[in-house]
């Protein structure tokens, strides 16, 4: 790399006329040399929108007695809000899960702690630093950080939930989050859904909301969830911020259960670049307001929780797409469907190994149908695999079958699906019934860059 920028420096000096431009003062001192500014450039190509973004977004309807806040507090980002905070009413059920990352935050610390007992009445988000790896301070923050937001709204420690969300190692003062807060609280609103989506970016070129209605006992409720997810995404529970709450009456074990579960074949199912954040946090919240005086829920296997469990987990995979498509510096919305394995986990396996593979997602991103790099992928996943039985499909196009290619199969179809935004590789590795399905992003040069300049 310093070899390349001595190289630059270099001709820059052979050929200034192309680079700089040359200001004469009216004074008659000596010119000034202005060179074309290269924060500019990087600063307008990171807030390029993914080409994968909603053609529209959710628009999210209130919920009874939940009230929403913004504030801007300039911990990292100028002239846009980074701190959000979530007022929920008194009796909320709290679920969570959180990273299997064994260098965990302290907010995530906290949270798991908290989400034991099962009660929430105030979530606290930041962006721009993570809070992870700060030692004794970062437990100082949250502690503060805590104690501030407890207050603000009457409620226990063991109430609220901590998430922060940005760059990892820098300390972070706890200050302008509890001013945040109080700022935050007075303009609070029902409504201010979407100013929360955006609060909680980092690397994100878009807000990402989902909501749906279900049934339960003939009583209508709403589930409402927002997140934030763009690098260091990979499925390891749970793989990146989300915030979800619905007016559903449901005890908070109940709840839990319909997380984790949810969670498997969503969140959990995704990846970008392989890597588990620090800080990953799923929350998940029931106020209980839309069902007043029912018939109290007891089991996630209560009948009466079929069609709400069905719009939970639909809600869970549609942020995890949004989560997918807004991939640092992907094009390429990909899913990876795996059968014939020996179990449900090793098809899962098989099939993040194929979607985390660099090679597999570099020809998807030169939109090359290089199934040869699949079968690698397949081969060096650990799992049983059945080589002679292989069959690899393309955009619903056979091209391998027992074990190699398919005789004389035409490309042309293939060659076109992969110039699309949304392509499709179906896996068979021939040595039982176990399937799962995984979704990624491909690899692009813009994903170096974003991460390139990360903290700069």
């Amino acid at each position: 790399m310093a070899t390349k920028a001595k190289s630059v420096k270099a001709k820059a000096k052979a050929k200034p006329a192309p680079r700089v431009k040359t200001i004469k003062a009216k004074t008659g001192a000596k010119p000034v040399v202005k060179a074309k500014p290269k924060a500019k450039a990087k600063t307008k190509a990171a807030a390029k929108v993914s080409p994968l973004a909603p053609k529209a977004y959710a628009k999210l309807p209130p919920l009874a007695g939940v009230e929403i806040g913004t504030a801007a507090t300039g911990i990292k980002y100028k002239g846009r809000d980074d701190v959000l905070v979530i007022r929920l009413p008194e009796g909320t059920a709290a679920a969570g899960v959180f990273t299997t990352s064994k260098t965990a935050s302290a907010p995530v610390d906290f949270c798991r702690a908290n989400v034991a007992g099962g009660k929430g009445r105030i979530v606290v988000v930041n962006s721009g630093n993570s809070n992870a790896f700060t030692g004794k301070a970062g437990v100082a923050t949250v502690k503060a950080t805590a104690e501030a937001a407890a207050r603000a709204v009457g409620a226990s420690k063991s109430e609220v939930y901590i998430a922060s969300t940005g760059v990892i190692g820098q300390r972070l003062d706890p200050s302008p989050v509890i001013d945040g807060i109080g700022t935050a609280l007075f303009s609070a609103a029902a409504d201010q859904w979407d100013q929360a989506a955006r609060a909680i970016m980092t690397t994100d070129t878009y807000r990402k909301l989902a909501t749906r209605k279900a049934k339960i006992d003939g009583a209508t409720v709403t589930i409402n969830g927002i997140a934030k997810g763009s690098g260091m995404i990979a499925p390891d529970l749970a793989t990146m911020l989300a915030f979800v709450v619905t007016d559903a009456a449901i005890p908070a074990d109940v709840l839990q259960a319909l997380l984790v579960s949810g969670t498997q074949s969503s969140f959990n199912a995704i990846t970008v670049d392989s890597d588990t954040s620090t800080s990953d946090t799923l929350l998940l919240f029931a106020t209980g307001t839309a069902m007043q005086g029912a018939k109290p829920v007891k089991r996630a296997g209560d009948a009466r929780l079929n069609d709400f469990k069905a719009k939970l987990d639909e809600l869970l995979l549609d942020l995890a797409h949004q989560v997918v498509k807004d991939g640092e510096g992907a094009s390429k919305f990909v899913r990876v469907q795996v059968s014939g394995a020996q179990s449900a986990q090793a098809a899962h396996r098989i099939g993040l190994a194929i979607a985390n593979s660099p090679l597999v997602k570099t020809a998807i991103a030169g939109e090359d149908a290089n199934w040869g790099r699949v079968v690698m992928a397949v081969g060096k996943s650990g799992e049983a695999a059945n080589r002679d039985k292989l069959a690899i499909r393309i955009g619903g196009v056979d091209v391998a079958r027992n074990g190699e290619a398919v005789p004389g199969y035409d490309e042309t179809p293939v060659a076109r699906h992969m110039k699309g935004e949304n392509i499709d590789i179906e896996v068979d590795v021939g040595v039982g019934r176990g399937s799962a399905t995984v979704w990624t992003c491909d690899l692009t040069y813009e994903y170096i860059r974003i991460n390139a300049d990360y903290r700069s």
